[in-house]
């Protein structure tokens, strides 16, 4: 062979392409329907963390923060504190997480399942639902 003739025939290079495509498909069979689990995972994980911070605030405070206070309570002082002072200085937690979805977790006081509830409305937004559309909850 002379040096212009070296290189892969069309040949070889149509069998490497498919050989990618058919690895490329795998993959994204087997990694895509994890996705949902891993978002739900996280969204409880979210949800346990701001759990307890909200115990840390009532150990504080003696009570849980308000419905109108919300989780902005745990960042910041509420201004209707009866006694600041117990307020622990630099809130109970950094920053309050979004969820997976990019929506702010909802919280109630009273809830309806538990003393609190802290949930997220799952990724259709919506109130129930099945599957990676139902609500995730601290009361579960």
């Amino acid at each position: 062979m002379r040096d212009s003739e070296k290189g892969f025939t069309l040949i070889e290079l149509m069998v490497v392409i498919v050989i990618l495509g058919l690895l490329s498909a795998v993959v994204v069979f087997n990694v895509l329907p994890n996705q949902d689990k891993a978002m739900v995972v996280k969204a409880k994980a979210d949800i346990a963390q701001i759990e307890q911070a909200m115990e840390m605030y009532k150990l504080n405070n003696l009570t849980y923060p308000s419905g109108a206070d919300g989780l902005q309570a745990l960042v910041r002082a509420p201004a209707g504190l009866s006694q600041p002072q117990r307020y622990q200085p630099g809130g109970y937690i950094k920053r309050l997480p979004k969820d997976p979805w990019q929506r702010d977790y909802i919280y109630a006081n009273p809830g309806r399942r538990s003393a609190i509830d802290i949930y997220s409305l799952g990724a259709d937004g919506a109130e129930g639902g099945e599957g990676e559309n139902a609500d995730i909850s601290n009361a579960e």
